[in-house]
């Protein structure tokens, strides 16, 4: 079976994997992944970049050697090789449970019960929940679901049509280090530095394909573009911005403003100003544009993948 094949039947396995079956309970691959970088971080870590780089070089690395691997062992077995494409499309997607923790704090608004869905919300995002009133929930979830559409599932699709197996694994692996040490505190402004920036690369195909299908998914196209045009470079994420304004014109809301984050205010921009304040209605509309934007992503990239395979055949 041709390589292109192996990844289209893979891949949709492992989003139709994610659909009926979510993320396991316990022993989920990628928490094992954190486990392990936690490990090297505790030998490694000191104030300063390079220790950083050579955390990130050795997590990020070892990933995509054992998606390497794994993808040679396998390489004569069509079946086989289809088996490990879809299993590692399941482990490294996270559709169900995007939409399973956004809906669950939706429901809690929905309910009135605030104190619920502030308990609910770190389960989604880094957000302080306390400093965050029902408005505030709903608009957080929203961002949340914007960003994780991109960094959960597209940026894996794309990066899987480029490498395969050792794609689908080295784009988790970078995703997931920038969450555990990639953010501006104290401790790693300097250590969580290459992460970081590893991330901002290997998101960029990934979240302007996710700002593109959701200009095309969603109800409002042309407001999708305005405030991606607009809006989107004020952001202070290279890829959170055009992601997050795109869904925002789509959705007609106004995203962005005072957010608080890990201990420290942030003042963003404002994404799509023209739009309405944020309702815990747009919770399931977001949730519901990121389903068409990922199965559209699955779409775009299996069929990207077959054309560049017939170019080089």
């Amino acid at each position: 079976m041709r390589a292109d094949r192996v990844f289209a039947y893979g891949a949709a396995a492992g989003l139709l994997g994610d659909l009926l079956l979510g993320d396991p309970r316990r022993g989920h691959p990628v928490a094992a992944f954190g486990r392990a970088a936690a490990a090297v971080e505790r030998v490694l870590w000191r104030d300063d970049r390079a220790r950083g780089a050579l955390h990130t070089a050795v997590c990020a690395g070892g990933a995509v050697a054992l998606g390497a691997v794994a993808a040679r062992v396998v390489r004569t077995s069509p079946a086989a090789s289809l088996a490990l494409t879809g299993a590692a499309t399941w482990a490294v997607v996270g559709s169900t449970s995007l939409a399973r923790e956004a809906r669950a704090v939706g429901r809690a608004l929905e309910a009135g019960d605030v104190e619920g869905a502030r308990a609910r919300l770190p389960h989604l995002c880094g957000r302080d929940p306390q400093a965050l009133d029902a408005d505030g929930i709903a608009r957080a979830v929203v961002e949340s679901v914007a960003e994780n559409t991109s960094d959960a599932v597209v940026g894996a699709l794309v990066w899987g049509a480029v490498g395969g197996v050792p794609g689908l694994l080295g784009f988790r692996a970078v995703n997931t280090l920038d969450a555990m040490v990639g953010h501006r505190s104290p401790k790693y402004l300097r250590y969580g530095w290459a992460s970081a920036r590893l991330d901002d690369v290997a998101g960029w195909p990934g979240a302007r394909l996710t700002a593109v299908l959701a200009t095309l998914a969603g109800d409002d196209p042309r407001g999708a573009v305005r405030a991606w045009r607009a809006d989107a470079a004020a952001h202070p994420s290279p890829n959170a911005g055009p992601v997050e304004a795109s869904f925002a014109g789509a959705l007609g809301v106004r995203l962005g403003g005072t957010l608080s984050y890990g201990g420290r205010v942030e003042h963003r921009p404002v994404l799509n100003g023209n739009g309405r304040a944020v309702g815990i209605h747009d919770v399931e509309r977001a949730v519901r544009l990121s389903k068409r934007v990922s199965w559209l992503a699955l779409g775009v990239c299996v069929a990207a993948r077959r054309i560049a395979k017939g170019r080089t055949s």
